[in-house]
């Protein structure tokens, strides 16, 4: 699904944050992406998904079998990634049913798929928020307005089930989160899975993984993958942190 090859990524300045970065992700998989602060985790979920303040200086990533690199932002997102912020942002004014319907139109216009009715939109959007344990209430509020922590990042799941993407990368998804919603957002990771999406965890702590069971796990440190193990490595990592990695 995702395939990427000695990436360097550098700021506007010329720093350079990652440093021939090398990942595969297949169908159906979740993986964990661990390192220390400014390892250049976040900075790779952004440069897949075209932030402006990024340059590809080399290398190169494939998604779906297209040169992810050539695509906007909205392709790439059309095509099936969809990233989940670590700092996910508040807008005024603009109601998070209000944002959802247009994001799911822009993508089944995109794909050339019928629009969904409103009884089919709200049905699912029902479901998405039971299954996240949502009220009623989060869909006249403002995005994200007023949200705690926790709350923005159920929503970040809820939008991630709304839209159905092939490849989810979230940054951080549990920082912040008590064990009560730990347990909302895995389980909604969790119920997502299928054999053709993929999700990568972008994480500092082992106890997400408790919940939403990656097939690998990823050490990433100065810009690049210096080491690659099953679930077991992200234990070591609890036990003995980054020094021996």
């Amino acid at each position: 699904m995702l395939q990427i090859k000695d990436l360097h990524a550098s700021l506007a300045d010329g720093t350079e944050i990652l440093k021939g970065l090398n990942l595969s992700v297949g169908n159906g998989e979740i993986h964990a992406i661990m390192g220390p602060n400014g390892a250049g985790k976040s900075t790779l979920s952004k440069v897949i998904a075209g932030h402006p303040d990024y340059k590809i200086t080399k290398g190169s990533v494939e998604f779906q079998g297209k040169n992810l690199l050539e695509l906007s932002v909205a392709e790439r997102a059309h095509l099936g990634f969809f990233i989940g912020f670590q700092y996910p942002l508040e807008i005024a004014g603009l109601g998070n049913e209000e944002f959802l319907r247009a994001a799911v139109d822009a993508k089944h216009k995109a794909l050339n798929l019928p629009r969904l009715s409103e009884n089919e939109f709200k049905e699912k959007m029902e479901k998405a928020m039971e299954l996240l344990e949502m009220d009623s209430r989060y869909k006249e509020r403002g995005l994200n307005e007023g949200f705690s922590g926790g709350e923005k990042k159920r929503n970040e799941i809820l939008q991630m089930a709304m839209l159905q993407p092939s490849l989810a990368f979230l940054d951080e998804t549990d920082s912040g989160l008590d064990i009560d919603a730990l347990r909302i957002v895995a389980n909604g990771i969790n119920c997502l899975m299928n054999a053709e999406r993929s999700v990568v965890l972008i994480t500092h702590y082992q106890r997400l993984l408790d919940y939403a069971k990656p097939k690998f796990v990823h050490i990433l440190m100065e810009g690049k993958i210096t080491r690659t193990g099953g679930p077991e490595l992200a234990l070591e990592l609890e036990k003995s942190g980054y020094a021996g990695a």
